[in-house]
């Protein structure tokens, strides 16, 4: 009987054994059948492609690309929509698409002043072009598929900022009023709005499933994606045409800049890669090559006729006849500090001149008391006129302090301007020049305080009253020039808002 079941305990210890070995086998297999498997080939696309720092030509146009609508191309970046209420833009490629497989990345940003966007930005890949339309910017029954980055809560869910994918046969119409949450085929919840870096969209096709991911733009590292969204057994049209819009609300709106966008071709492990050459007759190879042949000649000919005509003229680099973006924007900073300087150094020259009126008043008032000691001697005691010299004293020696804070305030605006490269210096060094500025004026702010303070405690403590100083008709008084120093510090502030706003207002058009 023990023996029996001593057996029993064997047996049951191999099946054991032998279960838990098959099960590992088939885990390794799964894990070596999973890390097998090959990535598609990918092949950069540069005719359904942009990106900077060249991106648009001297006449503004995008090689391979159509802009319509309020889009404005630059060297770095394309706006499709400025800022400004009802604005729409969109930019689109000039030849179809025909990949089986096919992934884009998209670098873009959305910012504006106000706690919520409109309306949104759209990615499109569409059999036709819809150059102008209500959704976003493009045309609406669209025959393809759009990924939406929808900015601006219509349906009041809360549910926005947002990412959807949306794909139409050409017969359906957009949903407007409640996002298009009736209609997406995939969405998921991302804040792009203004973040301190770009945000980035991969949308990948490859084998019928469509994937979504986004960087959400809080790392300048470009591959820290986020999944948002994946579309399985999804079919859309063999041949259409690559496309980006924008579009603004009636009550607020934001910058949609697209800094970049690359087309990758993708083919299957093991098929045969497409020919650069097939994709253009060598006819039409031959052509173009012919016609930009004929166009480089014909240009260096004018060119050396110019110079025959104007030898006193020197050739300089094309890029340096015109602004950039960076040159302008520092233009700009330097032009508001200027203006700045100007108006610290008129605050200087009157804080001056008071300076003076109340050294003469103190000066004065210093001698009438001297003189009246002697006839006053039973009616003011000399322990109280020393305590009305020494406040007199006191405002003279706080007078000087805020003279010297406004000498700081203007040896800061001239290290500023002086500094050694212009073009280096950033923004945030501006910045930082205009907030030590401000905490200076904060400064005499709390000094002036400070000063009303003292100026009214002895008055406050004595309990008998000290005899009123001789009236002078033109001398300034001790309250009037605190109000007008006040009056001056909030000009002053109240300026620099005024410009940062204009300044910013500026930037929007560039």
């Amino acid at each position: 009987m023990a023996v029996s079941i001593g057996r029993c305990l064997a047996v049951d210890a191999c099946l054991l054994i032998l279960t838990l070995t098959c099960h590992h086998s088939n885990a390794d297999n799964i894990v070596a059948g999973a890390s097998t498997e090959e990535a598609p080939h990918r092949r950069f696309e540069y005719k359904y492609s942009f990106k900077g720092p060249h991106l648009s030509q001297t006449d503004g146009i995008i090689p391979f690309w159509v802009h319509s609508g309020n889009a404005i191309p630059s060297a770095d970046q394309v706006r499709i929509t400025p800022s400004l209420r009802s604005q729409k833009g969109s930019v689109w490629t000039k030849n179809t698409v025909n990949f089986d497989h096919w992934e884009v990345k998209v670098t873009f940003r959305v910012s504006g002043r106000g706690r919520m966007g409109a309306d949104g930005l759209a990615i499109w890949f569409t059999t036709a072009q819809g150059l102008d339309g209500p959704v976003y910017g493009a045309a609406d029954n669209w025959n393809g598929i759009g990924i939406f980055f929808d900015s601006f809560d219509n349906d009041g869910k809360k549910n926005n900022p947002a990412v959807l994918v949306v794909g139409n046969n050409g017969k359906l119409v957009y949903d407007h009023p409640n996002d298009g949450t009736t209609q997406a085929l995939g969405t998921c919840l991302r804040d792009f709005r203004n973040k301190p870096y770009p945000v980035r969209a991969k949308i990948t096709y490859y084998k019928k499933t469509l994937t979504v991911l986004i960087n959400n733009g809080f790392t300048p590292d470009k591959d820290d994606y986020e999944f948002c969204t994946k579309v399985d057994n999804m079919i859309i049209p063999q041949e259409g045409y690559f496309g980006i819009s924008a579009a603004t609300g009636g009550l607020a709106g934001d910058d949609h800049d697209v800094l970049s966008f690359l087309t990758f071709r993708l083919t299957e492990p093991g098929q045969d890669l497409p020919a650069p050459e097939a994709e253009m007759p060598k006819e039409e190879q031959d052509k173009y090559q012919e016609e930009f042949e004929n166009f480089q000649q014909e240009l260096d000919k004018k060119k050396d006729d110019y110079q025959k005509e104007h030898p006193e003229v020197q050739r300089e680099p094309i890029e340096e006849m015109y602004e950039s973006v960076n040159d302008r924007e520092i233009r700009q900073v330097f032009e508001g500090q200027n203006q700045i300087h100007q108006e610290i150094k008129q605050l200087h020259r009157q804080l001056a001149m008071i300076l003076d009126e109340q050294s003469r008043y103190v000066s004065v008032v210093t001698d009438e008391i001297s003189k009246r000691h002697g006839e006053l001697v039973g009616q003011a005691p000399s322990q109280e006129m020393g305590a009305v010299v020494a406040t007199q004293q006191e405002i003279l020696r706080n007078l000087n302090e805020l003279r010297n804070s406004f000498h700081e305030s203007l040896k800061q605006i001239d290290a500023t301007q002086h500094q050694a490269n212009p073009v280096s210096m950033g923004t945030y060094e501006t910045v930082q020049h205009f907030n030590e500025i401000q905490e200076h004026l904060h400064v005499v702010k709390r000094n002036i305080e400070h000063l009303i303070t003292r100026n009214g405690s002895p008055s406050e403590n004595q309990g008998e009253k000290c005899p009123d100083p001789p009236k002078l008709p033109s001398c300034l008084g001790t309250i009037h020039f605190l109000v007008f120093v006040v009056i001056q510090s909030g000009l002053f502030l109240s300026y620099i808002m005024y410009k940062s706003q204009q300044e910013a207002a500026a930037k929007k058009f560039f």
